[in-house]
C-alpha cells in the first residue's frame, strides 16, 4: 500500500474515532436497557459468571459482554468504556472492509474509498456501531472476515484458511445469527470453487475441515444445546416462520417483500434514522438518491457483464439477497428495526467505491456521486446529533425514551429514602441497576406500553427477583409517559388501603414510602397485561 493510501486510511480511522467520541461524550447517545444488560453481564463476568447468551434468551451470544468485561477490567465500569469497545470493533470493521474491497476487486483504492465513505457512515450504521445491543458490531466484523477468507480461498487451499472460514462462521452463529447472511453466499462461493476442481477427495477433506472450524467457533452453542436441547436452540437462532399471517403464501411473500423495500431502503441509504419515519436532511435527499441509483446501475452492470470478478460481485451482493430471504421467511419481517438491515450496507458501499474507481463515466461525474453520498452521510449524522432528545437512539417507540440526565438525581433520591428494592419497567430497571452499581434493584414486572401489554421476558435476571422478594420494603418507579399505568397504580393502592408518597424526577415518577409491601401480581395490572 502506497503512502497516500495509508494516510487516507488512517485519517479515516481517526475521523471515525473523533466522531464517535464527540457524540458519546456530548451525550448524544442515551444509555438504554439493552446496553445496560450487556454491561451488567460484563460486570458479572468479572465476578465469576460465565453466561453463554444475552440474559433471558437462548440466542445472541455473550461475546460482546466478554469484550466489555475486558474493558471494565482495564478502565473501570463506565458507560464510556462500553462505547470504546464498540468504537474499536468498528475500526476492525473498517480495516477488514478495506481488505475485502482490495481482495474482491484487486484494487486497494476501492477498499480505501469504501473506508472513506464509512468513517462517518449512514446514521443506521453509526447508531448500531456506537451502542451495543449484544453483538451487532461483532457481526459486522465477523461478516467481513467471512467474506475475506472466502475470497482468499479462491487462490489458496490452505488448511488454516479453511479452518478459519469455518471458525468465523461458527463464531458468528453463536455471537449473532445475522452473520448467516454472510455465511450462506460465502459457503456457496467456496464450495463451487472446490467442486470445479473435480477432486472428490479434496472436496471431502476441505469440507470436513471447514465443518471442524464451525464446531470449534460455535463451541458455546453445543454446550448450551447439550444442556437444553438442540431444537429449541435452533428455533431461537433462526426465528420462527411467519406462519401466523392468515393470507395465502404468495400474498405473504409479496407483503413481506414490500415491507422489506419500505423499511430497508430508506434506512440503509440514510434517508431516515432507524428510530423514526421522518426524513433526514430532506433538501439533500434528491442528490443522494441520484447517487445511489447510479451506484445500483453500476452494480447491476458488474453483475451482468462477464469478467474475472463477476463471481466476487455475486459473493458480495449475495449478502443482500440472503438478508432479504431471511427477512421475508422468518419472524424478523415483523420488526422494522434498522439493526437487521446493517449487512446491506456492505455491498452498497463497496459498489459506491468501485464506481468511484472503475466506472467509465467522466471523472467529474464520479466525484459528484461520491461527494453527494459523503456529504449526505455527514449531514444526516449532524442532524441526528443536533436533534437531542432523542439523539441517536435504538428505541422506535417514543414512549420508551427516557431523558437520562435525571438518572443521577433519581439514584440519590432513592438512596436517601432507603428505597433500594422494588418494581419498574424494562427501560428503567437495568440502567438503574448498572448506574447504581447494583445497589438499587428494581425488577421489570410493570408494563411500559401505553396499552399496558407486558411480556414476562422483560424480567431477564432471576437473582434480582430473589433480592426484591426478600425485601420487606418496596417502591414503584414508572415514567411520565405511562399515564394510564400511573393512574391505575394510584387506584389500586387506594383500593388496597395502602398509603404512599410520590416524587417526580424528570421523566421518572416514584411511588415510595408505601405503608406495606405489595407486588404487581397482587394488582389488577398484571391481569390486563399480555402473557
Amino acid at each position: 500500500m502506497n503512502r497516500k493510501s495509508t494516510f487516507i486510511l488512517f485519517g479515516s480511522f481517526l475521523v471515525s474515532l473523533l466522531w464517535k467520541g464527540f457524540i458519546v461524550f456530548s451525550e448524544r447517545v442515551p444509555f438504554n436497557a439493552d446496553e445496560a444488560i450487556v454491561a451488567l453481564m460484563a460486570k458479572h463476568i468479572l465476578q465469576g459468571e460465565r453466561p453463554i447468551f444475552f440474559y433471558g434468551q437462548s440466542y445472541m451470544g455473550s461475546l460482546d459482554a466478554y469484550l466489555i468485561a475486558a474493558g471494565f477490567a482495564l478502565f473501570g465500569q463506565h458507560i464510556w468504556v462500553i462505547r470504546l469497545v464498540q468504537a474499536l470493533l468498528y475500526l476492525g470493521f473498517l480495516y477488514t472492509l478495506f481488505l475485502v474491497g482490495k481482495e474482491a476487486f484487486d484494487n486497494e483504492k476501492i477498499g480505501v474509498w469504501a473506508v472513506v465513505l464509512s468513517a462517518i457512515p449512514v446514521v443506521n450504521v453509526t447508531l448500531y456501531t456506537t451502542i451495543t445491543l449484544g453483538g451487532y458490531g461483532e457481526a459486522l466484523l465477523l461478516g467481513n472476515l467471512i467474506l475475506l477468507t472466502a475470497l482468499r480461498l479462491e487462490k489458496s487451499s490452505s488448511g488454516w484458511l479453511v479452518l478459519g472460514l469455518g471458525f468465523w462462521i461458527g463464531l458468528g452463529v453463536w455471537c449473532n445469527a445475522i452473520t448467516l447472511v454472510y455465511s450462506l453466499p460465502a459457503g456457496i462461493f467456496v464450495l463451487v470453487n472446490w467442486f470445479k476442481r473435480r477432486d472428490a477427495l479434496f472436496f471431502v477433506e476441505k469440507s470436513a475441515l471447514a465443518l471442524l472450524g464451525v464446531l470449534l467457533g460455535a463451541f458455546p452453542l453445543w454446550i448450551y444445546a447439550a444442556q437444553h436441547g438442540f431444537f429449541s436452540l435452533l428455533a431461537d437462532l433462526l426465528g420462527s416462520p411467519t406462519v401466523s399471517n392468515p393470507y395465502p403464501w404468495i400474498v405473504k411473500i409479496g407483503m413481506y417483500l414490500t415491507w422489506f423495500i419500505l423499511f430497508a431502503i430508506p434506512v440503509t441509504w440514510g434517508f431516515r434514522p432507524p428510530w423514526s419515519v421522518d426524513w433526514l436532511v430532506p433538501p439533500l435527499i434528491p442528490f443522494a438518491l441520484v447517487a445511489w441509483l447510479a451506484v445500483l446501475v453500476w452494480i447491476y452492470r458488474c453483475l451482468s457483464k462477464p469478467s474475472l470478478q463477476r463471481s466476487h460481485w455475486w459473493l458480495v451482493t449475495g449478502v443482500g439477497w440472503s438478508l432479504m430471504f431471511a427477512y421475508v421467511f422468518t419472524q424478523f419481517s415483523k420488526d422494522p428495526s434498522g439493526r437487521y438491515f446493517l449487512p446491506l450496507y456492505i455491498p452498497l458501499i463497496l459498489g459506491a467505491a468501485h464506481f468511484m474507481v472503475r466506472s467509465s463515466v467522466p471523472r467529474w461525474a464520479r466525484i459528484v456521486v461520491f461527494a453527494s453520498l459523503l456529504t449526505y452521510f455527514i449531514a444526516g449524522n449532524i442532524a441526528s446529533a443536533l436533534a437531542t432528545p432523542p439523539g441517536f437512539t435504538s428505541q422506535l417507540d417514543a414512549s420508551t425514551r427516557i431523558e437520562r440526565k435525571y438518572d443521577g438525581e433519581l439514584i440519590r433520591f432513592l438512596q436517601e429514602q432507603e428505597e433500594t428494592r422494588g418494581y419498574t419497567h424494562y427501560w428503567v430497571a437495568y440502567p438503574l441497576a448498572f448506574e447504581s452499581n447494583e445497589t438499587l434493584i428494581f425488577v421489570p414486572d410493570l408494563p411500559y406500553h401505553l396499552n399496558l401489554s407486558y411480556t414476562p421476558r422483560d424480567n431477564r435476571y432471576e437473582p434480582y427477583n430473589c433480592l426484591v422478594n426478600e425485601s420487606q420494603r418496596v417502591a414503584y418507579i414508572t415514567t411520565q409517559q405511562t399515564e394510564r399505568l400511573n393512574a391505575l397504580l394510584r387506584q389500586q393502592f387506594a383500593e388496597k388501603g395502602i398509603t404512599w408518597q410520590e416524587k417526580s424526577i424528570g421523566d421518572y415518577l416514584v411511588f415510595y414510602n408505601l405503608s406495606h409491601k405489595i407486588t404487581p401480581n397482587e394488582l389488577v395490572i398484571q391481569e390486563v397485561a399480555e402473557p
